[in-house]
């Protein structure tokens, strides 16, 4: 499973095609505010391709605007990364950089990242956009070829068309279902706003529970003391125990 198998997924309409390499040196003057990250883009960028553009006039989905946000055009990108770039910087820095909502494809190595953000209009600053948050990523891992069904999941013609912002949320809870499938076993579509705000705080607390578990293992081992080691395995279990509770949430 590459970057191109998901991208023949999407089954996106020839018109809305664009197949053009974007070059490092645009993402270095607009999407690099360090010079370490300067540095990223040239060391660990092996090619960025400019896929598609989503818009009213490539796929008959009318564009979206309200006070605080703005879906004119979905641009679908595919990355390739070098081997030691740090993808979870690139990968974030593209979604800042690029103005437009984003479906990002990255490759490296054995593994494909699919990776997607939330943007709103720039309170003090007229025309900028700015991620709501850190993007949402999912790894998969590219020796394996996934279900037929999660894949089929990602077309173009399976998402919502009331507006761009609406099919962009769409691939959004597509992320979060293969998301907790890699949790669960189970690939469970959510298609009501309500099952999918719950997935994404099941999600979220999940990440939280694994990290804090980590964290306190860690401690117990550096422990020497017993009875403090007593109290940090009783609270990992502790913390285990609502791990599997937000397991059964997902």
């Amino acid at each position: 499973m590459t970057a191109a198998d998901i991208i023949t997924a999407l089954a996106l309409p020839p018109g809305s095609r664009v197949d053009q390499r974007v070059p490092k040196k645009l993402l270095v003057e607009h999407g690099a505010p360090t010079a370490a990250d300067k540095r990223q883009i040239n060391d660990g960028i092996e090619e960025l391709l400019w896929v598609a553009a989503l818009k009213p006039t490539t796929i008959g989905v009318p564009e979206y605007r309200d006070a605080n946000r703005e879906v004119l055009e979905i641009a679908v990108l595919s990355l390739a990364l070098r081997p030691e770039a740090k993808a979870n910087r690139l990968m974030e820095l593209i979604h800042r950089a690029i103005p437009y909502s984003v479906f990002l494809v990255t490759e490296q190595a054995n593994a494909v990242t699919l990776s997607l953000a939330s943007k709103r209009l720039a309170q003090n600053e007229a025309g900028r956009v700015v991620l709501d948050d850190a993007p949402i990523t999912c790894l998969l891992d590219a020796r394996r070829q996934p279900a037929a069904d999660s894949l089929a999941g990602l077309s173009l013609a399976a998402q919502p068309r009331v507006h761009l912002l609406a099919l962009y949320n769409g691939w959004i809870a597509c992320l979060e279902a293969l998301l907790a499938a890699k949790i669960t076993g189970k690939l469970e579509p959510a298609f009501d706003p309500a099952a999918q705000e719950a997935r994404r705080q099941a999600l979220a607390d999940h990440a939280r529970l694994q990290r804090d578990i980590a964290a306190l293992r860690g401690q117990a081992e550096k422990e020497k003391q017993v009875n403090r080691r007593v109290d940090l395995n009783l609270e990992i279990k502790r913390l285990e125990a609502e791990l599997g509770k937000t397991k059964q949430e997902l």
